[in-house]
């Protein structure tokens, strides 16, 4: 019997055709997104509606118990822009940090860039470089 998206000949298969190599090898291919469970069904020729879901739960790798749903992964523009928000809101946070330093400066008279400046300015620049070798490419 061929079916419509190639020329692959299979038969339907009876329950005890399924060893438990065949069944983690239909597993291998769904989990690793190769085939949806129907597909397995379609190419495999398997009967029942829910026997790659009852092979799925009792010998595949992801957690069935879960009560939570899985988290569908944003899409890079919407992920960069976070990730520039983020940005922003560290760069306010270190402007008010660094103006923190300056007050507590004049307060107590101490000098506490002087000790760390070089320091943080290296660290600064290094980040700075990778920052702007980032944007460029």
């Amino acid at each position: 019997m061929n079916n419509s998206e190639g020329t692959r000949n299979y038969h339907k298969r009876t329950q005890r055709d399924y060893s438990l190599a065949f069944k983690l090898q239909v597993i291998d291919e769904v989990e690793k997104g190769n085939l949806t469970y129907k597909q397995s069904q379609r190419k495999y020729g398997i009967q029942g509606r829910s026997t790659v879901l009852i092979w799925l739960r009792k010998h595949g790798t992801l957690d069935w118990t879960s009560k939570t749903p899985m988290k569908k992964k944003a899409p890079p523009k919407t992920y960069i822009s976070q990730l520039e928000a983020k940005i922003r809101r560290l760069e306010s946070e270190k402007e008010i940090l660094n103006r923190a330093i300056d007050i507590a400066d004049d307060m107590i008279g101490t000098d506490i860039r002087k000790k760390f400046l070089p320091l943080s300015q290296q660290a600064s620049e290094k980040q700075q470089g990778e920052a702007n070798t980032l944007s460029n490419e």
